[in-house]
């Protein structure tokens, strides 16, 4: 769950962290009055959900309110990157001395998280790594253990940074790593972490991605809500379904992340194309089924749909029952192929037998059942 950047500091701002005020706004006169309330010199900053946004026009300086009214009319709608600009984020300017990096992510082949600070912040941190690798100090945290003070300061010793706010970064640091660990983020980000003239460390910037499977823990909604979905994807995931829109015209259900991201390779390989990712995960039942079939269904592009399904936990019987019964809820425009293997899949069989038809087709592998869904959308084009 990616966060806006006003929303990313928000997050650290409740981990003490010190950040800017703003305010986020949605339209012209509104950025012009959060500029009026702040106070002049602002930034005027688009909030998209992809970096990129200085070099696009999306963050620009404002010295007045006019310089604030014309900034925003040209952001607001403005196309970083395929993201179309509805959120601005109003902040008060600051003067920068020096520009930071850090973070802290998983690094998933260590099982540890990985911390990254370097003195060349305000760039891309793959630029840095690619050009100076060697200006960017690494730690690896045991998550058991968590991040010593001493283990931190020696982190910042090693970046080479302006000794004089040492004693500050490693708090600053600390409290990220807080905000990381407590907050059950995937990433936390700074970037800049500047100095100012005054000698004040200070987050400019923050990127932000929640794990959102930790939503029993913490109110995500509000970040939940303004998270990048087209029509497609707010369907499916009001219905609680795991769904990413694709461009295809082959429609894919499926029951596990692997399975469904397999089937989609599998469409690809015989000369197709998925119009989307669709994991129904372990149950398969008649509302889960009409959920998936609706929102596949409402998919103008979908022009045949391929069910694959490996019976685990879940048992064949259970989901030739949920398909039957979906069939009947959910008028389906595009013919169904369904691949049924695992847990009682014989008993599914000969349940689905008597429904089957040009509109309803069974082939007995993966492969077979991509072809005939592929073939499908061929003969649906000639």
């Amino acid at each position: 769950m990616d966060l806006f950047e006003y929303q990313g500091k928000q997050f650290f701002a409740s981990y003490d962290m010190p950040v800017s005020p703003g305010e986020a706004v949605t339209t012209v006169e509104d950025a012009v009055a959060a500029a009026e309330r702040l106070g002049t010199l602002v930034m005027v900053k688009a909030q998209v959900h992809t970096g990129g946004r200085g070099k696009a026009g999306g963050v620009k300086f404002a010295a007045d309110i006019d310089a604030v009214r014309t900034h925003a009319t040209n952001i607001l709608g403005l196309d970083i990157r395929g993201h179309i600009v509805e959120n601005l984020w109003i902040e008060k300017a600051s003067d920068i001395a020096e520009e930071y990096y850090a973070s802290f992510t998983l690094d998933r082949s260590a099982k540890k998280h990985l911390g990254m600070l370097s003195a060349e912040g305000g760039v891309e941190i793959e630029a840095v790594a690619e050009e100076n690798p060697g200006a960017i100090a690494k730690i690896w945290v045991d998550p058991v253990g968590g991040l010593a003070e001493d283990q931190c300061r020696q982190w910042v010793l090693a970046a080479k940074l302006n000794p004089d706010v040492t004693d500050q970064t490693v708090e600053l640091l600390m409290k990220l790593y807080g905000a990381y660990t407590d907050g059950d983020a995937d990433l936390v980000e700074i970037n800049p972490l500047i100095v100012t003239p005054e000698g004040r460390v200070h987050v400019l910037d923050a990127k932000v991605t929640l794990d959102g499977n930790a939503g029993f823990r913490h109110d995500l909604a509000p970040f939940d809500a303004t998270q990048p979905r087209d029509e497609r994807e707010a369907a499916a995931h009001a219905k609680g379904l795991q769904y990413v829109g694709l461009e295809g015209s082959v429609g894919v259900i499926a029951n596990g992340a692997g399975l469904a991201m397999s089937t989609v390779d599998v469409v690809n390989q015989v000369g197709g194309k998925p119009a989307n990712f669709l994991d129904i995960g372990g149950g398969a039942n008649a509302d889960v089924m009409s959920g998936a079939l609706e929102v596949i269904n409402n998919d103008p592009a979908v022009k045949s749909i391929f069910i694959n399904i490996f019976g685990g936990i879940t048992r064949g019987e259970e989901v030739a029952n949920g398909i039957i019964e979906a069939m009947n809820r959910v008028d389906i425009s595009s013919p169904i192929v369904v691949r049924l293997d695992g847990t009682n899949a014989v008993v599914g069989w000969s349940l689905l037998d008597p429904y089957l038809s040009d509109r309803l087709v069974m082939e007995p592998t993966m492969l077979d059942a991509a072809q005939k869904a592929v073939a499908l959308v061929e003969g649906a084009a000639s």
